[in-house]
């Protein structure tokens, strides 16, 4: 059978209700219809855990390349909007094998364990030296924080000169906005506009590099992609669609998972009492925000020709939404899903950073990222709250969970006798 039509309000996820709580409509889909299709356009909510994992293992029926999105139209109603393909829209988590095995064997070593761990120091001291600041104004937006921190990292990560970090961190934020569902006219001609001169940009220091491939493991990951170039590994095309990759799920999907943990922190004092007492907890509690709350809620699967899932048939072109943030709530899989518990058996079994081959590469990256954050603002103060009068805004997105702006309360630890 066709996937019954989501009958409610197609325009649902669209709506400012879905944006600031999403998850009521998740453990609806879950509960009604788990395959659900958004009105006419050939896009299907999978919102269980089970059909989910199945999906991934399907890439013959279900393609990573992302064809197009689901938006809505100049009438309000939901469309999709086709996207050109081309070799560098199909690199790492939108590309299918044998090109996604290519594309991680060059990118995956500069993520190795060994190479995250190298970070530590120079991403303590950024957090360490912006979160004094603003403690000491006692506090205010920590957004630009949150959103600062991973463009530096990031910049690090590719070898990116650190003069620029204004305009690393204005395309690590635009990252999703193609995805978001909602763009107006005006928006999406800027996205055009800074797209294009991040390519440029790209371009231009992977030719440096191309200049300079040095061979040794701690070359910059543009050293490496040049080399794979150099190799006839990727195309100069697909090389620039990886760093343009590296600055979305590096940078805006890492700033996601810092602003929600450092909302947990504001909003939970009992919570952060318990973590004051027992530092090796910070790094559970970074990993149940990270499921509790999925940088990016979803990400699509094209269909490749007419088949089955559930028992519900689909048609060749069609596309998928696999709701990570509903797979993660799912109450088949985990125990009391929608509470945070530091105390979960397997604190890992979770879908915020995919699953299978196309797991993330910067998974590690942002953990750390995220545990350092929390440990260093637990350090610097004794009080955190929420402002009253300064409600949290989340970006205007079905696809990104992440803060645009949060103001907060902060009292500095005072100093001892």
């Amino acid at each position: 059978m066709r996937a019954p039509a989501y009958s409610r309000d197609p325009e649902e996820i669209f709506s400012a209700r879905a944006i600031d709580d999403p998850y009521s409509l998740y453990a609806r889909l879950r509960s009604e219809c788990p395959i659900a299709r958004i009105a006419e356009t050939g896009v299907h909510l999978i919102a269980s855990r089970d059909l989910i994992e199945e999906a991934l293992e399907r890439e013959e029926d279900f393609s990573a390349n992302l064809t197009g999105v689901l938006i809505r139209g100049e009438d309000g109603e939901p469309t999709t909007l086709d996207l050109p393909q081309s070799a560098a829209t199909r690199v790492i988590a939108t590309a299918d094998e044998p090109q996604h095995a290519v594309h991680r064997s060059v990118a995956q070593p500069r993520m190795s364990s060994p190479r995250v761990a190298a970070l530590e120091d120079p991403v303590r001291a950024w957090a360490r030296t912006a979160i004094a600041a603003w403690v000491a104004d006692g506090g205010g937006d920590f957004i630009p924080i949150a959103e600062l921190i991973p463009a530096r990292v990031v910049a690090e990560l590719l070898g990116l000169p650190d003069g620029d970090v204004s305009r690393h961190r204005t395309w690590a934020m635009m990252g999703g906005d193609i995805l978001a569902g909602d763009l107006d006219h005006d928006r999406l001609m800027w996205l055009t506009r800074e797209s294009s001169k991040m390519a440029a940009y790209l371009g231009e220091h992977l030719e440096k590099a191309r200049a300079d491939t040095r061979a040794d493991g701690d070359a910059p990951m543009l050293h490496a992609l040049a080399r794979g170039v150099y190799g006839g590994q990727i195309a100069v095309d697909e090389a620039v669609g990886i760093a343009t990759v590296m600055f979305g799920a590096g940078g805006e999907s890492t700033a996601a998972l810092i602003g929600s943990v450092v909302r947990r922190l504001a909003e939970e004092p009992e919570l952060v009492g318990e973590l004051r007492r027992d530092a090796r907890l910070i790094a559970l509690f970074v990993e149940e925000v990270a499921r509790l709350e999925p940088p990016f809620k979803f990400h699509y699967r094209a269909v490749r020709r007419s088949c089955e899932i559930g028992s519900v048939e689909l048609r060749s072109g069609d596309r998928l939404m696999l709701l990570w943030a509903s797979a993660n709530r799912d109450a088949t899989r985990i125990d009391d899903p929608d509470t945070l518990r530091l105390d979960r058996r397997f604190p890992r079994d979770h879908l915020s950073f995919g699953r299978g081959a196309h797991f993330c590469i910067g998974a590690g990256l942002a953990r750390l990222e995220a545990r350092i954050v929390c440990e260093e603002l637990l350090a610097c103060t004794e009080r955190l709250g929420r402002s009253a009068d300064e409600p949290a805004v989340y970006a205007k997105s079905i696809f990104v969970r992440r803060l645009e702006r949060l103001v907060l309360v902060a009292q500095r630890t005072s100093p001892g006798p």
